[in-house]
């Protein structure tokens, strides 16, 4: 993407309402003002809050909040360009439920308060593969504490990822830290059983890799 189209989404982006872009330091240096608000401030309702982190393009984001709209949407990413796609079709389908934030996910214990959180999406993350970017998986140990941070007592997590390593990177991880695997299924579009919700919204490059044929994994499971 040239840097003309960049800049031209950054404007578009700051036209909307539905598109939160604070600075670092407004969240770290100082109580964001959405922390413990967002139903009241965004949504003006106390339907429970889902997040997509990593949203990329919104796509996964503006999907669910379609299908659910007794929920409340907030898709995550650094990368403001990406994201504009999917705060541009929201707005252009009235889509109140779905919101969007660019920052970065190690921030999330600053954007959300305590128990504010009843489901998370990573859909399609980097996996991460080399020993030294462990620290940046958004299933490793450390992230996991900081989504428990957030979510309710019943709150979930769900991983759905073409990454065969970060599929069973993670459940390996689950079962060697006593966390719940409520669902694990390493080809949803092959085996029987997939939740509907897994296999109904598909992502651009999802549709690619369903193309050449490559698996897509799913797992939900809860941080105990």
């Amino acid at each position: 993407m040239g840097s003309k189209n960049k800049l031209k989404r950054f404007r578009e982006n700051e036209t909307f309402g539905n598109v939160f872009q604070p600075t670092r330091e407004e969240i770290v240096d100082a109580v964001f003002p959405l922390k413990g608000n967002w139903n009241e401030e965004v949504f003006k309702n106390n339907n429970p809050i889902v997040l997509e982190l990593g949203c990329g393009k919104g796509e996964y984001s503006v999907g669910l909040a379609a299908r659910y709209p007794e929920k409340n949407f907030v898709g995550i990413d650094i990368k403001g360009a990406r994201f504009w796609r999917g705060a541009k079709t929201a707005v252009e389908n009235n889509l109140n439920n779905v919101a969007f934030i660019r920052t970065q996910i190690e921030l999330i214990e600053d954007v959300f308060a305590e128990n504010e959180v009843s489901e998370i999406w990573i859909t399609f993350p980097d996996p991460q593969i080399k020993y030294k970017r462990t620290k940046h998986r958004l299933t490793n140990a450390e992230f996991l504490q900081r989504y428990k941070k957030i979510l309710n007592e019943d709150g979930v997590v769900n991983l759905k990822t073409d990454s065969e390593f970060m599929h069973g990177y993670t459940l390996g991880l689950l079962h060697g830290e006593g966390h719940e695997v409520i669902y694990a299924n390493h080809d949803v579009y092959k085996n029987e059983g997939a939740p509907e919700v897994v296999t109904t919204i598909q992502t651009f490059y999802e549709s690619q890799y369903l193309e050449i044929n490559k698996a897509i994994t799913y797992i939900q499971f809860r941080i105990k």
